[in-house]
């Protein structure tokens, strides 16, 4: 049985760099603690309405068909505007199993162009999010339920959060920050 490595005391982020990227990176890691935060209010919000959801249709026997849709909506919201915070922290899910054969110098290579190509992804997916939230401001969507809720407010989170992320992983590609001995 393995037993789980103690996570670092220090992070890479202890010390952002100097100079006017020092201050972007600051203000970009406070942008993602709100955003964060925000994401936390939304899922405890969207556990109320759920949990309100199901105790008005089985006890009360009130029918509802708005509680899914906003549930959905705040969880995307929290999901997305979160993403930024989660990586500045490394938090997202890694697949180890080539950690544990490769050589150290050769893993933190693997990292760094694993850190590129999720850049590139999420770049890509960053900018269709941006593309669905002004048609969906362009022509007015709402959706498809009888609730009819405007489709900008899932698609803004998505682009909002993609472009945190997205910044957050250029930082640690310009920084080379998966290169260095002392990163997760």
């Amino acid at each position: 049985m393995s037993v789980a490595p103690e996570p670092p005391t220090t992070l890479y982020f202890d010390k952002p760099p100097r100079g006017a990227f020092g201050h972007a990176v600051v203000w970009l890691r406070r942008v993602n603690q709100a955003a964060a935060a925000i994401g936390a209010v939304a899922t405890g919000i969207a556990a109320c309405v759920l949990t309100w959801e199901a105790t008005a249709r089985y006890l009360f026997k009130i029918p509802s068909d708005w509680q899914d849709e906003v549930s959905i909506f705040l969880l995307v919201g929290a999901t997305f505007l979160s993403a930024g915070w989660v990586q500045q922290w490394r938090g997202h899910v890694g697949i180890q199993a080539l950690g544990a054969v490769l050589p150290p110098a050769a893993d933190r290579v693997r990292r760094f162009v694993s850190d590129i190509a999720t850049l590139i992804f999420c770049t890509f997916f960053g900018w269709k999010c941006w593309s669905l939230l002004f048609e969906a401001v362009k022509d007015g969507q709402i959706s498809g339920s009888a609730f009819g809720a405007p489709l900008w407010i899932p698609y803004g989170c998505m682009a909002v959060g993609m472009t945190l992320l997205v910044l957050v992983l250029t930082e640690q590609v310009l920084t080379r920050q998966s290169l260095r001995d002392n990163n997760p």
